[in-house]
């Protein structure tokens, strides 16, 4: 039934919006049997269905175990989110039946979750906030199995007109991580969907590969539509499943917010009981696309999973989870720019992965330590900008990353502290980082036997600066005019001469001061 409302009578609409993420965790088995786990890099090139036994087949007379890593992974990011742990949480099957969830039902949790009640704060340029943080509530994260995977293509990519069930995902730890509705922006959105896969992947709880299904989104989407009458309506809420990319969630949420008024308009629909649906995400039309009416909890026929104790978790056992949680990146972050004056892009790149940062931080430690060290600004973003550009580089040809090269956190402060003192010109630092990698030799033995170190000759320079001005006198009159960039020719005359063992910064103030002294 229309509601005889034009795009005129709308005052505003207010976008509300709430998260499903769903979490595989990366321990080595599956959440109730031994099974291998391809949410475990070990195991994530597995042959279709070769990841399978009995329980995870359903077969009669199979028994779940609970994994007791799960449990310790989700409480840890439970408590990484502000939500506090429950004592007593219990197991539930939900019923319902599709053609890659074998058993027929899924074990997961109903009404006692293992983490409830949390909140996140993350950083907003919402203009409502003045640049601030904007609190995001956590209603609940509670540990299930993952259900096994549909697919549509052959091997070696050709295409099948049925179903192909691969059931090596059936059985896969999954934390589902539900928000309260406290989004009414994408790019809150997207922030908090980012701060949250950084935090996960920072705990070791997971690859967080969302291209691979590590971490799936569904965002719950509806619209309060205000008329210029004073009315207010709310549209149903519509659920996208399976969002795995960002750029899937911002093109989903988008689309439904246009999506969700035009509906309106036409069909007066608002917000009812039965009225949820489900819809997927279309990444080549970008549209999303209906799938079924959404059913609500009592569909799923709730009730107390018979084979399973209940989770008890003691004061111990949780002060010893909570004891492991290490600095989050939100935290290092603000930390990095504060302390080193990182930029944002620096710091996230640092943060992308941990073993990564708590590399880098053993580099700025070792700085720290040594004699005559550097102001802790100076050893942290030092480090930074030669981890992230030569030695990232250095990784990108080798295929690994920037701290798997070869070199010891001690080398590096080595380097950074030759370089510092000018005892190695900075086109010596490719060479002496290939070095490095194949040897346990320290960085000044090795730029001293490779011809790498700084000649300090006070007569060879001003001969080689001399020949260079006579070579390219053209180059010289520029300079004395006013033509900076004509040093470049100069310098490079000089680097020539001296073999690469003259500090290029030192030839140009030397030069600079001859022509223009």
């Amino acid at each position: 039934m229309s509601t005889g409302l034009t795009p005129d009578d709308i005052a505003r609409t207010h976008l509300l919006v709430g998260l499903e993420i769903h979490v595989e965790l990366t321990t080595r088995s599956k959440m109730f049997t031994r099974a291998a786990n391809p949410a475990c890099a070990e195991f994530e090139d597995a042959e279709p269905n070769t990841l399978v036994d009995p329980l995870v087949a359903a077969l009669p007379g199979t028994l779940p175990v609970m994994n007791r890593a799960a449990v310790e992974m989700s409480a840890l990011v439970g408590m990484a989110l502000g939500c506090s742990i429950a004592e007593h949480a219990k197991w539930d099957r939900k019923n319902y039946v599709y053609p890659d969830l074998p058993k027929g039902y899924q074990i997961s949790q109903y009404d006692l979750p293992l983490c409830f009640d949390g909140a996140i704060d993350i950083p907003s340029d919402d203009p409502d906030l003045g640049g601030g943080m904007k609190r995001i509530g956590i209603i609940r994260a509670h540990l299930e199995e993952d259900t096994g995977k549909l697919g549509h293509e052959l091997p070696g990519g050709g295409t099948y007109a049925g179903s192909l069930v691969d059931l090596n995902r059936a059985g896969t730890p999954l934390l589902e991580i539900v928000t309260e509705p406290d989004f009414d922006r994408v790019e809150d959105v997207l922030t908090f969907a980012r701060e949250l896969r950084s935090i996960c992947r920072f705990l070791g709880v997971t690859q967080g590969v969302m291209q691979k299904g590590h971490m799936r989104f569904e965002p719950n989407i509806n619209l309060v539509i205000e008329t210029v009458d004073g009315r207010e309506f709310r549209t149903p809420v519509v659920e996208i499943k399976n969002l795995n990319s960002f750029r899937a969630v911002e093109g989903a949420i988008r689309h439904e917010e246009k999506r969700q008024l035009e509906e309106f308009l036409e069909t007066g629909r608002t917000m009812g009981r039965g009225m949820k649906s489900t819809r997927g995400w279309d990444d080549q039309k970008l549209v999303t696309v209906l799938q079924r009416e959404k059913e609500d909890a009592h569909d799923y026929r709730y009730f107390p999973e018979p084979d399973l104790l209940p989770v008890e978790m003691d004061q111990a056992w949780l002060d010893r989870i909570r004891a492991s949680i290490p600095e989050l990146p939100l935290a290092r972050r603000a930390r990095y720019a504060e302390d080193y004056g990182l930029p944002e892009k620096d710091a996230a790149a640092l943060l992308d992965e941990r073993s990564l940062c708590l590399w880098y931080e053993r580099v700025v430690d070792a700085q720290l330590g040594m004699d005559e060290a550097p102001s802790a600004h100076d050893a942290g973003h030092d480090a930074a900008k030669l981890v992230l550009n030569q030695m990232a580089k250095r990784g990108n040809e080798t295929g690994v990353g920037p701290h798997e090269i070869g070199l010891t956190p001690e080398q590096v402060a080595e380097l950074l502290k030759l370089r510092r003192a000018g005892t190695v010109p900075p086109q010596a630092v490719d060479r002496l980082l290939e070095l490095a990698g194949d040897s346990p030799d320290s960085i000044a033995s090795l730029a001293e036997a490779n011809g790498l170190v700084v000649v300090r000759d006070e007569g060879a320079m001003e001969g080689w600066i001399d020949a260079a001005i006579e070579a390219q006198p053209q180059a010289a009159d520029d300079v004395r005019s006013g033509k900076d960039a004509a040093i470049g020719r100069l310098v490079g005359a000089v680097m020539k001469a001296s073999g690469g063992q003259a500090d290029a910064k030192e030839v140009r103030d030397r030069l600079f001061a001859r022509l223009r002294g």
